[in-house]
């Protein structure tokens, strides 16, 4: 459509023409009352806690701000569209509405925040703080530009901030998990079964005999759905990037070998070991304790002595520049493998160390760098080549041009594919697509001589068209033979391989011994080792696991490979253990950390329900549609 007014507006007639029509089109919006174009719409006000409204560009300019923030993290454009596709929009909505409610109720209790304690709380930030650990103003007007803010709103913001945490900390103060719901979730976690169990592959179906013509014809009939062709859009596009036009430029070996020279620092692995080390407070106890080493106390005995965990006293694989402190870095660099040193005494203690690996050091040749150095070159290069090229495309596409005419004038190659939504042409293969953005979703989003946006992507853009549509249709039987007969041999061996595998459970369950049960059949009893509930069991599926914890001790039981047709498996459970609990153990701790968090979430929630119930919420739909870009008045 944008096309066809570019071409009917090339000349002086067509000007004159679309003039008048749009002319007759605003004034027929004024009449009907469509007068917002001109004034705006008073609907300004997107929801409303309790007394407080949420205007329509704050949230607009939240939505964007997140939008922005995702993008900056998947390192691509989000759209709006996209956006609302994930759901964003509502969770953001809800976030919203949630903070309104407690800023809210703050203001209803009368709550305050002073100023000196907002200073604190900002100036205390590491985020702002400079290389001697104090605030840095420079840094701090350097984070407000990056992130657009001013000084005044990144203030207000930590006020309400603050004051919500302080809302809510008085909420869940004290929320920690009882010993029982420690116990009893340790227990479902740590219990372990053991099973024996048989595999009844496909082999053990026996022969299937080919189906009848009518019989074919009567399971295709009856699964026609599943073999239906899928809609398919033939698409035309152009890819431009740096990546695509450095491909065409060669780079000399000469010039990446300057590159690589001098760079040749950044090729240089340094010596890594793994350190370990015992800190003392004072320089006594550091050689009473290397003492007793010399005396035949190995260094991991002096840990367990000083109730040291490996966390304690493992420093990691690190290099000389990574530690901290350059007089223990020394010492640690100068030590033989798994020797003790001497009391070392550094800038905050005094330490004990032991290496136990040494990694030592190398340096990347350049012939396995060159092809990167020469890649860096060339996009480099044509950079500069990359904005006049885009600026062609741009204009050959406004002027009326088609992707692949605008391809061809500007030197480029248009891609032709026929796709269908899972990205695989007509034969099953997988089709040529441009990497890094949702081709498949816009062409689908899109019609035939829709004139569509390019798609982005970091560094490049792709511009497409939808050239044409082959609806889906049902496929003739002739179309589809191998793969319905395909599908019909394999329920058959599907329904062979339950029904032997059914008869066993039921005969071990009516008091047939398992092994000898399975022998009988003709199969092999293995036995697994003890596995908990989120193990993997090596050579099994999963819903083997699922199922075992599903089946009391003693039982029997079966589960289906998926498909069915690949195996049957049959199984007793043999035994149930349920470890003792240990809560002063660090798993019993690290799980009460994380239970005591989603008490507190759902507290914080309840409680957030509770406010939003008593202020009473209302959300302008139409407004909320606006905002997120759902609907494009205003």
């Amino acid at each position: 459509m944008l096309r066809g007014i570019r071409n009917v507006t090339s000349n002086r007639v067509g000007k004159a023409i679309m003039s008048v029509l749009f002319g007759i089109l605003i004034v027929s919006f004024a009449v009907w009352g469509i007068a917002d174009i001109f004034k705006g719409s008073t609907q300004t006000t997107l929801a409303t806690v309790g007394n407080t409204d949420i205007p329509l560009e704050q949230f607009r300019s939240a939505y964007t701000d997140k939008l922005q923030q995702i993008s900056r993290q998947i390192r691509r454009p989000l759209t709006p569209t996209q956006g609302r596709a994930f759901g964003i929009d509502r969770q953001l909505l809800q976030q919203t509405i949630a903070e309104t409610a407690l800023d809210e109720e703050g203001r209803r209790m009368g709550l305050r925040m002073s100023d000196a304690e907002i200073v604190r709380t900002i100036s205390s930030d590491p985020t702002f703080a400079g290389p001697n650990g104090k605030f840095d103003p420079a840094r701090f007007a350097m984070a407000m530009r990056d992130y657009s803010y001013t000084e005044q709103r990144y203030i207000a913001e930590q006020r309400r901030l603050t004051l919500r945490r302080e809302l809510i900390g008085s909420i869940v103060a004290g929320v920690e998990p009882t010993k029982t719901q420690i116990e009893a979730i340790s227990r479902f976690q740590d219990e372990q079964r053991t099973i024996d169990y048989a595999k009844i592959g496909p082999d053990q179906a026996g022969t299937i005999e080919a189906p009848s013509p009518d019989a074919l014809n009567t399971y295709f009939e009856a699964h026609k759905a599943q073999f239906r062709a899928p809609e398919y859009r033939k698409v035309v596009y152009l890819t431009l990037s740096p990546d695509e036009l450095a491909k065409k430029v060669v780079v000399s070996d000469d010039d990446a070998r300057k590159v690589y020279d001098s760079r040749r620092a950044d090729y240089v692995k340094p010596d890594r070991r793994e350190v370990q080390q015992i800190a003392f407070q004072s320089e006594d106890a550091a050689k009473a304790a290397r003492a007793k080493i010399a005396g035949g106390m190995s260094f991991e005995d002096l840990a367990k002595d000083m109730k040291l965990t490996s966390g304690d006293m493992n420093l990691g694989l690190v290099s000389e520049k990574s530690l901290g402190d350059p007089i223990i870095a020394k010492a640690a660099f100068a030590l033989p493998l798994n020797e003790v040193s001497q009391p070392v005494k550094g800038a905050l203690a005094t330490v004990l160390l032991k290496v136990t690996k040494i990694e030592p050091g190398s340096t990347e040749a350049f012939e396995k760098v060159a092809p990167a150095i020469k890649k860096e070159i060339a996009e480099q290069r044509v950079r500069t080549d990359f904005d006049k090229m885009r600026n062609a495309v741009e204009d050959e596409r406004s002027g009326g041009a088609s992707i692949a005419e605008a391809a061809q004038k500007s030197g480029l190659e248009a891609t032709t594919v026929d796709v269908d939504r899972s990205g695989r042409t007509p034969d099953g293969k997988e089709a040529a697509l441009p990497k890094g953005v949702d081709l498949i979703t816009a062409a689908f989003g899109s019609d035939v001589g829709v004139d569509n946006d390019p798609l982005t992507f970091p560094g490049g853009e792709v511009w497409f068209d939808v050239l044409g549509i082959t609806p889906s249709r049902d496929r003739t039987l002739d179309e589809v033979k191998d793969q319905v007969t395909a599908r019909w041999r394999d329920e058959q061996v599907a329904t062979r391989l339950r029904a032997k595998a059914k008869e066993l459970v039921e005969k071990i369950n009516k008091g047939g011994v398992f092994a000898t049960e399975v022998k009988a059949a003709g199969l092999t009893t293995q036995t697994s080792t003890p596995f908990k509930r989120e193990d993997k069991v090596n050579g099994l599926p999963d819903i083997v696991v699922d199922t075992a914890f599903r089946t009391a001790k003693g039982s029997a039981a079966m589960a289906e490979n998926i498909p069915a047709s690949s195996g049957v498996v049959v199984f007793q459970v043999t035994n149930v253990a349920t470890p003792a609990v240990d809560l002063n153990s660090d798993a019993s701790k690290k799980m009460k950390e994380g239970l005591a968090q989603n008490l507190s979430d759902e507290q914080i929630g309840q409680y957030i329900t509770h406010l939003e119930t008593t202020l009473g919420v209302k959300v302008n739909e139409n407004v909320f549609a606006i905002a997120t870009g759902a609907t494009g008045n205003q």
